[in-house]
């Protein structure tokens, strides 16, 4: 790893201000992934800006949806009272992900800007398109079993690896998303790209801005839902496939119909029926 430099802002205007002032900088709060990629020496940021500690781990209802800050942890959310009666799609889905130890760490913005698990981005010594842009995609030709069967394209077959991601998708939710200038809202399955020409680029986060919360409107799916991942063991293992299923029923007659899934390509697969 080499040295950089490291600070801890106060405030969310702080640590936007912050990334601006250096095109290397990089935010860090549970570092889960972030830190993996620096060991094996995939990204060098010259600054880390720690957000960790920035009032952005709340979980409340307004209205008619629920805000979840991009600071909250994954056991935190996937625990909350709110959101296992009210979201109880996603509280399946975040139980579902890495190990106990990694969710008492991992932050809900974090794992959405967790990087692809492929073994090809991980091995510096060869070609990857979304490593290297244009040096060549070493999973098409090689062991691929666990890579995209949708949206992929001959610069890349990366997957995203989320779990958490793949309710979100399915939930209608919304990134919150700040900058210097304010707020913008993007919806969830939106935030992540197909590769393209371009699989380099993981998601439609523009320079300087920062992932603030999550926003879920309210629904009629918790009773009949099910978050299911297919795996090679039962704990500590990214999905070959996982879905995403939620089914509000009126009087024996579905009445919506939400299915995702993860495990498939770069961005989560989502099929929404009303």
């Amino acid at each position: 790893m080499i040295t950089f430099d490291y600070i801890r802002p106060a405030t969310t205007k702080a640590a936007i201000d912050a990334l601006k002032k250096e095109s290397s900088a990089q935010f860090i709060a549970g570092g889960t992934n972030l830190v993996d990629l620096m060991k094996h020496g995939i990204t060098a940021p010259q600054r880390l800006i720690d957000i960790s500690r920035l009032p952005l781990n709340i979980i409340e209802q307004k209205g008619n949806m629920i805000r979840i800050g991009a600071m909250a942890l994954n056991s935190t959310v996937a625990e909350n009272a709110l959101i296992q009666q009210q979201l109880p799609l996603l509280s399946q889905a975040l139980q579902a992900g890495a190990s106990p130890q990694l969710r008492n760490m991992a932050t809900v913005g974090g794992n959405m800007m967790q990087r692809t698990r492929c073994a090809y981005f991980y091995d510096t010594t060869l070609p990857c398109n979304k490593r290297e842009p244009g040096s060549g995609c070493s999973a098409l030709q090689g062991y691929n079993r666990m890579h995209a069967i949708f949206g992929a394209s001959d610069q890349c077959i990366a997957v995203h690896p989320s779990d958490m991601c793949v309710a979100l998708a399915a939930l209608d939710a919304v990134v919150v998303i700040a900058d210097s200038k304010g707020e913008r809202r993007l919806p969830f399955i939106d935030f992540h790209r197909l590769p393209g020409n371009s699989p380099h680029v993981d998601n439609n986060l523009a320079k300087g801005e920062m992932i603030v919360g999550i926003e879920v409107p309210l629904n009629n799916f918790v009773k009949h839902y099910r978050y299911t991942k297919i795996r090679d063991r039962q704990s500590y293992a990214f999905a070959l496939v996982s879905v995403a299923a939620a089914i509000d029923i009126k009087e024996n007659i579905i009445s919506d119909i939400r299915l995702a899934m993860g495990g498939v390509g770069s961005q989560t697969v989502a099929t929404n029926k009303s």
